[in-house]
């Protein structure tokens, strides 16, 4: 007996119901198309992931009810399998249900809601209690959603009520490593319960988050015997004989750097395609940063709908001023040279009779900054092209950025992307195509607000400073705990006490792409008012 599933791993938005369903519908016909017995969609994938506060307003439950009720009237000769939420009662549930020529012939309700991390999913839903087994062609099919095989018991569960295989709808979002652990922890318990699994997840950027997709398939042993693309939309069918998936394509799982670089660039176009940007623009400086973006955003959109704006000041390097001009050229993006000496003489010489006196500091460098911001803003504005802010993880963590200056804009690509992941990714997209100089990736990094100004004057060495950032921020280990791995006490020290005292310019900086796992965002959630100071009790040596 031959049993045909196809796996729809698709892009969804979040709220375009009307869109969400055409999808749904053309992935349907395509899938008949090939044969298909059955095509199952990714997790809530009528609404899009994650709908948050939507699921709050009784209008936006009322209007995607209407429409899987339209929907599934017109599903007809293949069994469709669905996510989207479900109002029963008091009660919003996560569903899935599967249809067959236009009737409901199974309804299941995710029995784990995850609520750590990005996920939220206790503050939405109540927990189902049961399974859903259904028939076709003689195999028995159970459904389940995402956070439920992640979680020992479940597919045993279902293996016990008479399951041959279990369909799981996923929302999976990406983080380095996340592909490898989640095939490690369900393809575990599906070799323990000796049932196959078909795992169909969504991909695209969603605000912060982005989802790789990588769909895969496990037989009965718990080994892959299909996996999609990553950070692709794809119909793929799976053929069962006899209740055994059969071997098929297997893409590259995870490769570091390669699919940091894939999330970023599929982040950036969602945001633009997604909030309706014509383009995007951003401030070229020559520096490492924004000639990564500049590429990035090129990968994303084409040159066409990419500009970018150089902008000189007394302190800028020729050297820096050549390589933003060689590489707009390179990626064949349009560029303009706007000085800003003129906008800076006019606020000193504002500011001169309140200053008198004092002695200059980072103030007079942070004008600078909010110059170039007023400029880009400028041109965002009256263009409707988005603003990409060019800083990355390690400056976000320690406030090396100036607020309404550097940080102005409307997504920030490289937000979770440490400064040594900065120079990797370039170095990769240099493979691709040699578009960022390479004196670009090779010089100290530099702010360029003071003369001969280097990163290493105000902070530690990139090379101790990210390892730090990471134990503390990612890991949650303490001062102590990084001590004892061998890192300095002043750089420990020094590091901590920057990233507790910058919250507020955090909380105050864009959304941007969560490649880590933890970002600051959703899933780092720190008081800005706190008397915490987590290298309190370091003593420097």
């Amino acid at each position: 007996m031959s049993l045909k599933i196809a796996l729809a791993q698709l892009n969804f938005s979040v709220a375009d119901i009307a869109a969400n369903c055409g999808k749904i519908l053309a992935a349907v016909e395509q899938a008949k198309q090939q044969f298909a017995d059955i095509i199952v969609f990714p997790e809530l994938c009528v609404t899009g992931y994650p709908p948050e506060d939507l699921l709050l307003r009784e209008d936006f439950i009322r209007q995607t009810q209407l429409a899987v009720d339209a929907l599934t009237a017109q599903l007809q000769g293949i069994d469709v399998v669905i996510g989207y939420p479900r109002r029963k009662g008091a009660y919003l549930f996560n569903a899935a249900a599967v249809f067959r020529n236009g009737q409901m012939i199974g309804e299941y309700y995710k029995n784990v809601l995850p609520n750590y991390g990005v996920f939220d999913e206790q503050r939405y839903f109540a927990a189902g209690q049961h399974t859903c087994l259904f028939e076709l062609k003689n195999t028995r099919l159970a459904l389940t959603v995402c956070e439920d095989v992640w979680q020992p018991g479940i597919i045993a569960q279902n293996r016990d009520a008479g399951a041959d295989i279990i369909l799981t709808l996923n929302a999976s979002p990406f983080h380095a490593g996340k592909m490898q652990q989640r095939e490690d922890v369900v393809c575990a318990q599906v070799k323990a319960a000796g049932v196959p699994l078909v795992y169909v997840n969504q991909i695209g950027g969603q605000d912060e988050l982005v989802f790789d997709g990588a769909s895969f398939v496990a037989d009965n042993r718990g080994e892959i015997v299909f996996r999609a693309e990553e950070f692709a939309e794809q119909l793929s069918i799976v053929e069962f004989v006899d209740k055994a998936p059969q071997l098929t394509d297997i893409a590259p799982l995870y490769q570091p750097v390669i699919s940091e670089y894939k999330a970023l660039v599929l982040g950036i176009k969602d945001y633009v395609r997604k909030n309706g940007f014509q383009g995007a623009i951003l401030g070229l400086s020559g520096g490492i940063d924004s000639a990564l973006v500049a590429a990035l955003a090129v990968d994303a959109l084409g040159a066409d709908k990419v500009e970018a704006v150089l902008m000189p000041s007394r302190y800028t390097q020729d050297m820096s001023n050549e390589d933003a001009k060689l590489e707009a050229e390179a990626l064949g993006i349009r560029h303009h040279v706007i000085p800003i000496e003129p906008a800076v003489t006019a606020f000193n010489q504002m500011l001169a009779p309140l200053f008198a006196g004092s002695k200059k500091d980072t103030t007079e460098e942070n004008i600078q900054a909010r110059c170039r911001g007023v400029l880009l803003m400028a041109l965002s504005n009256k263009q409707g092209k988005l603003l990409l802010t060019t800083g990355n993880k390690s400056e976000m963590s320690v406030g090396y950025a100036t607020l309404y200056g550097d940080m102005a804009g409307g997504f920030a690509p490289l937000k979770d992307v440490s400064k040594l992941l900065v120079y990797k990714i370039a170095e990769y997209r240099n493979t691709l195509s040699p578009v960022i100089p390479e004196r670009v990736i090779t010089r100290p990094p530099s702010a360029e607000l003071a003369p001969d100004q280097k990163d290493e004057d105000s902070l530690p060495p990139y090379a101790v400073l990210d390892p730090i950032l990471a134990l503390y921020i990612e890991q949650d280990k303490s001062a102590d705990d990084i001590v004892a791995l061998g890192y300095p006490v002043a750089a420990v020290k020094r590091a901590i006490n920057l990233v507790d005292r910058n919250e507020y310019k955090r909380r105050q900086s864009p959304p941007g792409i969560r490649i880590t796992p933890r970002a600051f965002g959703r899933d780092r959630r720190y008081p800005i008012s706190s008397a915490y100071r987590g290298a309190a009790n370091l003593i420097e040596e």
